[in-house]
């Protein structure tokens, strides 16, 4: 019997699962290598590791959490979960089943790439989702924003941190006229018909083409696709969610535990912040929560 069993070895997993086997607890992590920023270079906002490869940072940190006898990884997924505080199954897709006590879920989320030509070969290169982890790069460039709900009409005012050159492409949706008159007062281009393709030189963007024909030169383009829990646990378990513009997430309340007892949830899953140190941090919290159910 495990003491808790974490489904999703990446940040929000890797993080919980150290500071669990820190306090000696019995954990086992699975895990199916596919972290959602495999696809970015590097990583930013990481105190003493800015720029590094998320790669680097997710190998390094299985090295040092293996160091702890407690803790095993398994690079496998889970098929099926079910059971009860103390007595929790989770059986793998390798047939191995699993009892813990306690359960962590933090399999994250998988982004739903447009059937448009050049994006997804652009993803997590220059057609991004947040500028604090990309904008500095491609600061003071031409910067495209791909219309996908209301919020999106607050992006250009964040971006002019960045650059004053913006393009807001609508996609075809309309917008009310008082929107309309807002960021053209700033400077922001707005272009109504719907992205029809990427040019790109491997991975780059170089230019985008619209429906209507009109083609307009860029070097960046954020983009916030709707995106899906990566598995069907939380399903499974019955547990509460919450919509977002972009998907729905586990609802949670204090550290991190999900609706149901015995259940806690981090990472991309929890949160509409996406990055690396949200990450750390709510597989902390999580871990804090499990940790703290368990003594009584």
């Amino acid at each position: 019997m495990q003491d808790v069993i974490i489904i999703g070895g990446s940040f929000a997993g890797l993080t919980a699962a150290m500071q669990l086997a820190r306090a000696r607890r019995k954990v086992t992590v699975l895990d199916t290598g596919l972290n959602r920023n495999r696809y970015a270079e590097s990583a930013h906002n990481i105190f003493g590791h800015d720029g590094t490869p998320p790669g680097d940072l997710l190998a390094a940190a299985r090295k040092q959490v293996r160091f702890y006898p407690t803790v095993q990884l398994i690079g496998a997924g889970a098929q099926l979960v079910a059971g009860a505080p103390d007595d929790f199954r989770v059986t793998t897709a390798d047939g191995e089943t699993i009892a813990g006590r306690r359960l962590i879920l933090s399999y994250g989320i998988v982004d739903e790439m447009p059937d448009i030509p050049g994006f997804a070969q652009c993803w997590g290169k220059t057609v991004i989702h947040c500028p604090f982890c990309h904008g500095y790069e491609v600061a003071g460039k031409r910067w495209g924003l791909l219309y996908s709900s209301p919020m999106s009409l607050h992006g250009p005012t964040l971006y002019a941190n960045w650059t004053d050159d913006i393009t807001l492409i609508l996609d075809g949706h309309e917008i009310p006229e008082e929107e309309r008159d807002k960021l053209e007062k700033r400077g922001v281009k707005l272009e109504n018909a719907k992205l029809a393709g990427i040019t790109h030189d491997q991975g780059e963007v170089r230019s985008v083409t619209l429906g209507d024909g009109t083609e307009i030169g860029l070097d960046a383009l954020y983009a916030h696709p709707r995106n899906r829990p990566s598995a069907d646990l939380h399903a499974q378990l019955g547990l509460d969610m919450k919509d977002t513009p972009t998907g729905t997430m586990i609802a949670i309340g204090d550290m991190q535990a999900a609706s149901r007892p015995g259940i806690f949830a981090a990472g991309d899953l929890v949160t509409g912040m996406h990055s690396v140190t949200f990450a750390n941090n709510t597989g902390s919290l999580a871990a804090m929560g499990a940790l703290q159910s368990m003594m009584v």
